[in-house]
């Protein structure tokens, strides 16, 4: 029960900080390097593969950094 109240809270924190910068590019990294984490740290709270997590978290967040503006989902500068 206390994994998926973890996965819950991973998943909601990074939808929320997922691709932080000003173009497509630098909201492509940032999403990511931090979908990257989150994957890890998702996988191994699930006992599966930390290194699959961090794969598909990063492209997951890559993509979604890529895909939305500033006006979407905004956090702030990097700058």
């Amino acid at each position: 029960m206390s994994h998926r109240i973890y996965l819950v809270v991973l998943l909601t924190s990074t939808f929320f900080l997922t691709a932080c910068g000003n173009t497509p590019g630098q909201r492509s990294l940032s999403g990511g390097a931090i979908g990257a984490g989150a994957g890890t740290v998702g996988a191994i709270l699930l006992d599966a593969n930390p290194v699959a997590g961090a794969i598909i978290g990063g492209a997951a967040g890559a993509v979604t950094g890529a895909a939305t503006t500033k006006k979407q989902i905004n956090i702030g500068d990097i700058n």
